[in-house]
């Protein structure tokens, strides 16, 4: 997750339609296991324990056959709540973690933790792993490291057969788009205005709005053209909103993740290298064999994946 950005606005955002698709997920980890307990089925792909890798494990989570993995709930769609006031959960993160685990020969036991508390806590020792939409960055880097699964910025999305034919930012000038006040997503709008201006096209006529759920409500009464929001809650709302049939996501093939994307990775005690190393070579297997692929599509967010795994990506 970009850390400029509040974690409440995506939770503002997705909470209604969330809700309202959380039994669909219900089968997150659609953990039918075989009878020999060896495979699992998440988002439809059949995970089966890689022996070499569990074999290359740390000896502490080969002997309790558990990583311990700390995770802020809600933040669709990456980690939810199956039902409100239940404790079972969802979500993108929640499915990679019970893949990876399946691939691994452990279970990834996920559980609740204050986002700012999670570095902390791996480092006393509570958690072994965080998978929490973590962007990876060189700060967190001296204490964690990353394994990265995803790299994500902001998104545009549209009505539902996009009407206005918007395909980039550039497609904005001299239209209304709707954004949350105070956002990146605010400050990307106006920073592309120069290049407007510089295009001679109209500036972007910018409609801020309170909240995400009110830009959302703009765009689906056609006050404007297209709401900016970060990439994985425009694809959540755009699955899940009337059943994905009132938004869709626009793909700027020059900008996969979305605009001024990062990376963002499953945060791994730096006192657990054998982890750190298993896990990428899991994660690695499970894009091979499109099982990443599979996990990201089924919460709308499938441009977001990486097509190889990588550790510490972050530069800056």
């Amino acid at each position: 997750m970009n850390t400029c950005l509040s974690r409440n606005l995506i939770i503002a955002l997705t909470a209604a339609t969330a809700l309202a698709t959380l039994t669909s997920c219900s089968d997150s980890a659609d953990a039918a296991k075989s009878a020999g307990g060896e495979q699992i089925t998440v988002a439809g792909a059949a995970v089966t324990e890689d022996t070499a890798l569990h074999d290359a494990l740390p000896d502490a989570i080969k002997k309790s056959g558990t990583v311990r993995v700390a995770t802020d709930v809600p933040y669709a769609p990456f980690e939810m709540f199956v039902a409100e006031g239940e404790p079972e959960l969802t979500g993108l993160d929640y499915d990679l973690g019970q893949a990876l685990g399946a691939k691994l020969g452990v279970k990834f036991d996920f559980a609740p933790q204050k986002f700012d508390g999670i570095v902390p806590a791996i480092q006393a020792g509570k958690f072994d792993a965080a998978m929490s939409a973590m962007t990876d960055n060189k700060e967190r880097q001296a204490v964690v490291d990353f394994v990265d699964y995803s790299v994500s910025g902001s998104g545009i999305m549209v009505a539902k057969g996009n009407p206005e034919k918007i395909t980039t930012l550039d497609d904005l000038c001299g239209k209304k788009a709707a954004v949350q006040a105070a956002t990146n997503q605010l400050d990307l709008l106006k920073n592309h205005e120069a290049k407007c201006k510089a295009a001679g096209r109209g500036e972007i006529d910018i409609q801020t709005f309170p909240k995400d759920s009110d830009a959302q409500l703009a765009l689906r009464s056609g006050k404007v053209v297209a709401q900016v929001q970060t990439k994985p809650a425009a694809g959540w709302t755009a699955k899940t909103a009337d059943g994905g049939n009132a938004f869709q996501v626009v793909d700027d093939p020059a900008a996969a993740g979305g605009y001024g994307a990062s990376p963002n990775g499953i945060a791994v005690s730096k006192k657990l290298p054998q982890l750190s190393d298993a896990i990428h070579k899991a994660l690695q297997a499970l894009i091979d064999d499109g099982t990443v692929t599979k996990i990201f599509d089924k919460y709308g967010v499938a441009s977001i994946a990486v097509k190889e795994a990588t550790k510490n990506a972050a530069v800056d």
